[in-house]
């Protein structure tokens, strides 16, 4: 029988048929960090057991970690977090890629990096933005500190009733200053925040072929913002040179790498495959997205009006926002312009927003940072100078961490203070309270910074 991508990487997990219609998963990868997982060790210790894969579990912090350079204030929260943590990995045989550590970083930028993150695999992490590892054909979702617990002490996973299939065509090509995370909002534009509520999403079209990792990443991180379980992309050539190129040391190699690719070659839907619902977005034309709201559906082409409100809730996000019905983004100054997150913080991220700022200057009115996903992406970008563009230009360079993505580590917004970021969530205080933040790709947060408002980054870049 015919078989989707999902279908066939969740149907090789399960363990167990669970009564009420739920399954027991086993788990290949459960990724940790220093926020989700003190009380699920502290767990462990009630009940004496030990982590029963310590081998498939990867620990890092992101976090709460400072991203200033500053050192480890070990009487504050995160000084708290990070110190338990590394106690915790210690003492259950962890391996743990901690503050100072070369391969530190944002969960889901290392997983990747490290060749952690493969084909096929279930990939979990007490984490919402875990179905960033969707987009190399792995089933990746979050899990809450309850299930971090299950999964240290067994390498499974209870889970409720399979999710149904969601399949999204993306055709056509972008164009030039269009980029992978345009296609998300405008895909959760289209779908609504709760339209993909009891499915894993499956991406797939010509714009989804012609993505590199970096972009189809962008895409399946976001999954969650459109209430999707899980996203995914079916691996292909382009997964493979990824997985084969550079240093990953926890991807197989040579022969072996061969092997599995053999085998990965098959996670593909199969045709005559019906997804349970197929939604279609054309990527011809489809300009650079921005969020006016306080959910990522609330989106719009960046030299669209902002719309009038359609329910209460679009009253409130445009209240809590400053803004009003028919205003132009382009008419709103920023405070703030961040470049960073599990979406948006890669190398090649850096390297797209480094191409509009090169020759130019920072608006003087607004502050701006870039903080890259992982050590080994700021040692990268150092390497080929994109540290001395970006500050050069009046941005500040900051170690790998999440940064102003949650607000949680000193790097936020006071009150009613403006931001554009290229996080995943607008949400009402995510980045500080009162805060008020706008989504955008790379290159139009660059373009932004530059102008001091809202800018459309077509004005200034060519290809």
């Amino acid at each position: 029988m015919p078989s989707t991508l999902f279908d066939k990487v969740w149907d090789s997990h399960v363990v167990a048929d669970l009564p009420g219609g739920g399954a027991l998963l086993y788990i290949d990868r459960h990724l940790i960090h220093e926020v989700t997982t003190p009380q699920a060790f502290d767990g462990l210790r009630e009940h004496n057991r030990p982590v029963r894969r310590p081998d498939l579990t990867f620990a890092t912090v992101d976090h709460n970690v400072p991203t200033d350079g500053r050192p480890i204030d070990e009487t504050t929260l995160a000084g708290k977090q990070l110190a338990a943590l590394a106690k915790n990995c210690a003492e259950f045989n962890v391996p743990l890629f901690g503050y100072g550590s070369e391969k530190q970083g944002i969960v889901h930028i290392i997983g990747p990096q490290l060749g952690i993150t493969l084909p096929g695999l279930t990939i979990v992490c007490g984490d919402s933005h875990t179905s960033t590892h969707g987009a190399f054909g792995a089933l990746a979702f979050g899990i809450g500190t309850t299930e971090v617990e299950h999964v240290l002490a067994t390498q499974t996973l209870r889970t409720n009733a399979k999710p149904k299939s969601l399949g999204i065509e993306i055709t056509g090509k972008l164009s030039p200053s269009v980029t992978a995370k345009d296609i998300i909002l405008a895909i959760i534009r289209k779908l609504g925040a709760a339209g993909a509520t009891g499915y894993v999403a499956e991406y797939f079209g010509e714009a989804i072929r012609n993505l590199p990792m970096s972009g189809r990443m962008t895409i399946c991180n976001m999954s969650i913002e459109m209430g999707a379980k899980a996203g995914m992309i079916a691996p292909d050539d382009v997964t493979f040179q990824y997985i084969a190129e550079g240093d990953r040391p926890f991807a197989p190699k040579g022969a072996d790498l061969e092997r599995w690719i053999a085998h990965w070659r098959t996670l593909k839907t199969d045709e005559g495959a019906r997804y349970t619902r197929h939604e279609h977005i054309d990527a011809d034309g489809l300009k650079p997205q921005i969020t006016w709201g306080t959910t990522p559906a609330m989106t719009i082409d960046i030299d669209q009006p902002i719309p009038a409100p359609q329910d209460e809730g679009e009253e409130r996000a445009l209240k809590y926002m400053g803004l009003k019905a028919g205003d132009h983004m382009q008419d709103i100054t920023v405070n703030t312009v961040f470049i960073g997150s599990c979406t948006n913080s890669r190398i090649e991220d850096l390297r797209e927003a480094a191409r509009v700022v090169q020759g130019h200057h920072v608006a003087t009115s607004v502050r701006a940072m870039v903080v890259p996903g992982s050590q080994a992406v700021k040692e990268q970008a150092e390497k080929e100078g994109l540290n001395e563009i970006f500050t050069t230009a009046g941005f500040e360079w900051h170690r790998a961490g999440c940064s102003m993505c949650l607000g949680m580590n000193g790097d936020i917004l006071r009150p009613q203070e403006r931001s554009a970021s290229t996080s995943n969530r607008p949400y009402e205080g995510r980045q500080g309270p009162g805060s008020r933040t706008h989504l955008v790709s790379p290159i139009t947060a660059a373009a932004t910074a530059l102008k001091g408002r809202f800018a459309d980054p077509r004005e200034l870049t060519t290809k």
